[in-house]
């Protein structure tokens, strides 16, 4: 064990019991970061009336119980009203560095036993193209399936596309009347929104359009070998469109992850019927409805979870209930992670009741929504185009390159090196941007922050690391190689080395609490720590003594394999120079 929060939990946790018995060995000892030591255990205030002495009385008996312990590594010593300071020893400090430095896995350890993890992501409706509200649910879909998988567990993708209903009839129709050489030209091309207002203005203005697009949907739904044939079409073109976004992104998912609302269709009938045979859902004027206890709308009536319309069509809800069967019995699944908008908070905490009110998602089994705050512009207000469209998402992550681009244009690189260094600055400038704010947060969207050399941003993350790689050019030195030993001499390398100990800690709980942002926040403290040492620590310069140089190189890499290391898992790329 690295981690020095979790190291000191358990001595604390010991001593507790030594001191007051076995009941007290699960009492969290609420070891927190101080700026008066190195820790600070605030646990003898929260029990001092349990235990009915003075908080003082309390702490210095724990820290009495823990330094009689000669294995114990470091001080703990009383302060003010009963706080416990404790100072690690450098020793403890530098061992546990090359234990990390040492470790294949960088201290990160895996799931036991490891858990079958669904995450629900990306989902863009296939009728339109992708556009800004999509980027933050792919962004941190790919992150979360990224680390969960990193952690040793077997990650399922759901790509749940938007790609049957009724607006298919129209456009398959409006496919047929431009032809199918240039319907696809176009969806390929990503003018899916264009496409479907077109389809649209002629469904709203043409008679026979229309009526030939509600036959088109009879057809479809009866599985009619021309229509499937011309949905293929349409929904082939369509996705090669969403892989060039996910390329570009450079997000992990594929089209073997597409579970989209056709995958659930044969199933939709079924899923009404038990529900309904098995009293779960009842008749509710006309339409099929659960009505999961506590929900109720601003009238003080039961609110419904429409199942099945009133006309006999389905909606989002049946989908969701028949996806929630599929992936507990077929998949075999732990844990579901559903990142969509915070808007769909109360259609959630509805389906997950529902479910569990059918016996389709067990105890057993979490269910948990990511909830995705808005991304917002300048102006506070939804992220719009000067004309008020919503602004297209190939548009947008385009522009962020650009504007890489033009930000190293005078770096002397050539044409090639140039591309490839905007690219990565560009895409990890936009993705960081977003992974760095709690993803239930609204934020604000501004180029020239999130490209930003300065501060929390990805191109700062990015410099961190190009700037280690640079030492080790210069020093023709293989980081893989640097394996010290790690002795600490100066207080920013002891620094440096405390903060790389907390690196597992940080990845199992960004995983555990499915939330991105704890790690960027670890990492952005761990390049600051970084730049504490380079400016205090010479590495190569003329004077410093071999064990010296060998114990700094080797801090160089520990600090480079765990910024690439969680970078790789935000899905940040990591540009060889800068």
């Amino acid at each position: 064990m690295t981690d020095p929060q979790l190291v000191l939990t358990e001595r604390v946790q010991q001593a507790l019991a030594a001191a007051f018995g076995a009941e007290y060995s699960d009492a969290d000892p609420l070891i927190r970061p101080s700026q008066f030591a190195d820790y600070q255990a605030n646990v003898a205030m929260s029990l001092s009336k349990r235990l009915r002495r003075a908080p003082r009385e309390v702490a210095q008996e724990i820290a009495d119980r823990l330094t009689a312990d000669p294995a114990f590594p470091g001080t703990a010593e009383v302060s003010g009203p009963g706080f416990l300071n404790i100072a690690l020893d450098d020793s403890w400090i530098a061992d546990r560095a090359s234990e990390i430095l040492a470790d294949p896995r960088t201290g990160v350890g895996t799931t036991t036993p490891p858990q079958t993890i669904v995450i629900d992501y990306s989902a863009p409706n296939a009728a339109k193209e992708m556009h800004v509200g999509h980027l933050r649910t792919t962004i941190v879909g790919d992150s979360l399936a990224r680390t969960l998988e990193h952690l040793g567990n077997r990650v399922v993708r759901q790509n749940h596309l938007g790609d049957w209903g009724t607006p298919f009839g129209m456009l398959i129709e409006h496919l047929l009347d431009i032809g199918e050489d240039a319907a696809i030209a176009r969806l390929e091309a990503g003018e899916g929104s264009e496409y479907y207002q077109e389809a649209r203005a002629k469904f709203d203005s043409d008679a026979a359009f229309k009526q030939r697009s509600r036959e088109r949907v009879s057809t479809l739904q009866a599985g009619d070998p021309e229509t499937m044939r011309l949905w293929h079409l349409f929904m082939d073109a369509t996705i090669r469109y969403f892989d060039k976004i996910y390329s570009m992104l450079g997000v992990t998912l594929t089209d073997e992850d597409i579970a989209g609302e056709s995958m659930y269709n044969p199933m939709l009938a079924t899923t009404c019927a038990d529900l309904e045979a098995s009293g779960v859902a009842t008749m509710s004027e006309g339409a099929l409805c659960v009505f999961p206890p506590g929900f109720t709308g601003s009238d003080d009536r039961p609110l419904p979870l429409m199942i099945r319309k009133s006309d006999g069509g389905y909606g989002y809800a049946t989908t969701d209930m028949a996806a929630i069967r599929y992936r507990v019995n077929d998949l075999k699944v732990d844990r579901i992670l559903y990142v969509v908008g915070a808007d769909q908070a109360l259609h959630f905490r509805m389906i997950f009741a529902a479910a569990r009110m059918a016996g389709w998602l067990p105890d057993a089994v979490s269910a948990e929504h990511i909830q995705i705050g808005m991304m917002l512009g300048a102006d506070g207000r939804r992220f719009r185009t000067r004309s008020g469209e919503t602004v297209k998402l190939t548009e947008l992550l385009t522009e962020a390159v650009d504007r890489a681009r033009a930000a190293i244009a005078e770096r002397g690189y050539d044409e090639a090196t140039q591309n490839e260094i905007a690219h990565s600055v560009g895409m990890g400038a936009v993705k960081y941007a977003d992974l760095s704010v709690s993803h239930d947060s609204e934020y604000i969207f501004d180029f020239d922050r999130m490209l930003g050399f300065t501060g929390n941003t990805g191109p700062y993350m990015q410099y961190a690391t190009a700037r280690i790689r640079s030492i080790f050019r210069r020093g023709g030195a293989d980081p893989a190689a640097a394996t010290g030993p790690i002795t600490l001499g100066h207080a920013a390398e002891r620094g440096l080395a405390l903060q790389l100990l907390g690196f597992g800690a940080v990845v199992e709980q960004a995983g555990a609490l499915a939330e991105p942002h704890r790690l960027c926040a670890y990492l952005f403290d761990t390049a600051s720590a970084f730049t504490a040492f380079y400016e205090n620590c010479p590495v190569l310069k003329e004077g410093v003594d071999e064990a010296t140089r060998a114990s700094r190189l080797a801090l160089c890499a520990l600090t480079l394999r765990v910024l690439e290391t969680g970078l790789d898992l935000l899905g940040v790329p990591v540009p060889e120079r800068m």
